[in-house]
């Protein structure tokens, strides 16, 4: 018995696996990459042109461009806000705070006051322009 040779055969390259492990790859390094950047933005926060007067029966906080706050025309430490502001909505009827703002003030400290307004149970916190909030 004799075995032919074939010499018509083609040798070929199975490149399947290979394009799967390319998009291993891919989709690997798109979900380890982050695409954020750290970046500061200077934001004006415009103020709204059909605005009302707040209601003067709301406790007031305000931050100044300085990036102090005041509470009832005192100094008062962004870490002592909030058991001020229990004992103050405690007696009160109303359980609203209004955070009066200038335009100038840091993003990053007025969070941090309304976060602190509102750990101290407050069930409404607005945040205004001078213009806004009026006089109060």
């Amino acid at each position: 018995m004799r075995f032919r040779e074939r010499t018509d055969t083609q040798q070929q390259v199975d490149i399947s696996p290979l394009i799967d492990m390319v998009f291993i790859l891919l989709i690997f390094f798109m979900v380890s990459t982050t695409f954020v950047k750290d970046m500061k933005l200077d934001l004006n926060r415009p103020s709204a042109e059909s605005a009302t007067t707040a209601s003067t029966k709301a406790v007031r906080l305000y931050i100044d461009n300085t990036g102090a706050t005041y509470l009832d025309g005192q100094p008062i430490q962004v870490w002592v806000i909030q058991s001020r502001l229990r004992e103050l909505l405690s007696g009160s009827a109303e359980q609203s705070v209004l955070v009066v703002t200038d335009g100038n003030v840091p993003a990053e400290r007025l969070v941090e006051v309304v976060d602190q307004a509102r750990r101290a149970g407050a069930a409404d916190v607005g945040v205004a322009t001078v213009e806004e909030a009026g006089a109060g």
